[in-house]
């Protein structure tokens, strides 16, 4: 289980209680490595759908600890780029990681400033992730790449716990679903009849997953619901 960070991020009250929270559920994390695992048992579809606008999506829950996240993440940004389809990517640190939580939340910052911003710092630590290895190391990386994007990075990233919050909301609705290892990956779709989404189990089928998903809802409308409803 994490230790609480020193001082590395130096969050709120706020940010403890999360944390605090986080640990206390039930230990999943059986698996860290997809490859290992069996399929996914959903309990709750209703959130694997795509964003409103698109018939099919990537649908991800990641922990920036996971060094199977690490290796996945390149395909997945290559595969949403190649199709032009969303990349949805929800927070799932596990709870025996010491500094994911703390990534989530770093980059849940940088997402206030740009979306993009915040996808390009979680790429950037997959891309670094064997160098770093502590929760100070976490903080220096994230200080380095607000610098080296012209920004400031808080001495409090999270005053109000909010960005915390968020990344625990995301823990909370992939327990709710069923994860049980990172990284879990769908490719979901708009469909309103048989299943609208499949689990990616065999990565070296990514494409394959998506080219059937797309020519599966060439006939559907597309989707008017927001992501996670």
């Amino acid at each position: 289980m994490p230790s609480f960070p020193r001082y590395a991020f130096r969050f709120s009250a706020a940010w403890a209680l999360a944390l605090a929270a986080l640990i206390a559920l039930p230990a999943l994390g059986q698996f860290s490595n997809s490859a290992a695992a069996p399929g996914t048992p959903v309990h709750n579809a209703k959130a694997l759908r795509p964003p409103a606008g698109a018939r099919v999506a990537i649908f991800e829950f990641e922990d920036m600890e996971c060094p199977d996240c690490a290796r996945a993440n390149p395909l997945l940004k290559e595969a949403a780029a190649k199709y032009g389809i969303p990349w949805v990517r929800h927070d799932f640190p596990l709870p025996f990681h010491t500094w994911s939580f703390d990534a989530a939340v770093a980059a849940r910052w940088f997402d206030t400033k740009s979306k993009k911003l915040g996808d390009d710092f979680r790429d950037a630590v997959f891309a670094n992730q064997t160098s770093i290895t502590t929760q100070d190391q976490m903080h220096a990386f994230a200080q380095k790449f607000a610098e080296d994007h012209k920004l400031a990075f808080p001495f409090v990233v999270d005053p109000q716990g909010k960005l915390a919050a968020a990344v625990k909301a995301d823990y909370d609705l992939g327990q709710s679903i069923g994860i049980q290892h990172t990284p879990t990956i769908w490719i979901v779709t708009n469909k309103t009849s048989g299943t609208p989404f499949v689990e990616v189990l065999d990565r070296t089928r990514l494409y394959e997953l998506i080219d059937l998903a797309l020519a599966e809802t060439k006939a559907e409308p597309a989707a008017h619901h927001a992501s996670g409803e």
